[in-house]
Parts: structure tokens; sequence; C-alpha cells
């Protein structure tokens, strides 16, 4: 199947468990405003959120 030509971009956003709570540890949501931002900012309207937790 061909697409449409339209690119999604992939934002990424992971909660670990390694680091046991210290130092920043950001919520999925923080991560979430944080790359929504970017990629408005730098004009990608188009994509889409993977989470691993």
């Amino acid at each position: 199947m061909k697409g449409n030509g339209t690119k999604i971009t992939a934002l990424y956003c992971r909660l670990s468990q390694d680091d046991g709570n210290v130092g920043d540890s950001m919520s999925i949501q923080s991560q979430k405003a944080i790359l929504e931002k970017y990629a408005m900012e730098i004009g990608k309207i188009a994509y889409s959120f993977y989470v691993e937790m």
C-alpha cells in the first residue's frame, strides 16, 4: 500500500524505573509537553506519540 506522501514524526517518551526516582525523573505528561512544543517550533505538525513504561 502506498502512502499519501505525508510524513509522520515519531515522538518517543519513556518512563525509566532504573533511576530509582533519583534526580529529575520526568513524567510521561511532562515529556509529551516538551516534545510537542519542540515539534511545533521546528514545524512538525504531523506527529504521533510512542510511550514505553
